[in-house]
């Protein structure tokens, strides 16, 4: 895996950013289109409600998912427009100042940090987990640790020599930082999530009352 630095169009640096950037903007649209039904619909079970543990439903319905004052998924089918627009860009052989390129990775940062909290709170406080959310943080932990190492490899971020050459000669492996972001979701939803026969949140019937009114 090659991220080209210099003299070359950075064409996977591209790709990255556009193909998560539809992934990312896909899984938050389904969110959208799941609380738009359960608007319409407050007794139904989405589709995305597969066991007591694997519930959309239950994720939408918590605060954790308005805090804002507005739906989470609105920010990201807002958001995930921006790499996938900055990636078309690349190839389209745009040059971009440096500022732009820190303003956008601190946005990447500021995406990275809000889908970790939210993880932790589908995880240790809400108690369930929502596949359509689990799409999203697929996509934005990729998007924030390659392309923060291809950032700093191209000297956008810093111009310290010694970290550029650094950047550089890591930025092969850079998925590594994403396999061990990818590897400590897992082995935390592994643990907190063990085989029970507990009710599920997803049933219509043990919903709760304001989710029937």
């Amino acid at each position: 895996m090659s991220l080209q630095t210099t003299g070359k169009k950075p064409v996977l640096t591209a790709v990255l950013l556009i193909v998560a950037g539809v992934i990312g903007f896909y899984g938050s649209f389904k969110l959208v289109v799941e609380k738009y039904d359960l608007l319409e619909h407050p007794t139904k079970a989405l589709s995305c409600d597969i066991n007591p543990f694997v519930s959309c439903s239950t994720v939408i319905d918590s605060w954790q998912s308005h805090l804002f004052g507005f739906p989470n998924p609105i920010l990201g089918v807002a958001g995930f427009v921006a790499p996938i627009a900055v990636g078309i860009s690349i190839l389209a052989g745009a040059r971009f100042a440096r500022w732009y390129w820190i303003a956008f990775n601190a946005g990447l940062f500021l995406a990275w940090v809000f889908v970790t909290w939210l993880f932790t709170q589908t995880v240790f406080a809400i108690g369930a987990l929502c596949p359509w959310c689990m799409l999203v943080w697929s996509a934005t932990i990729p998007l924030f640790w390659i392309f923060t190492v291809w950032n700093l490899a191209n000297g956008h971020v810093t111009r310290n020599a010694t970290l550029q050459r650094r950047m550089r000669a890591f930025l092969p492996y850079s998925w590594v930082i994403v396999l061990i972001n990818y590897l400590i979701i897992v082995i935390i939803i592994l643990k907190h999530f063990p085989c029970s026969s507990r009710p599920s949140s997803a049933d219509p019937d043990r919903r709760s009352p304001a989710r029937r009114s």
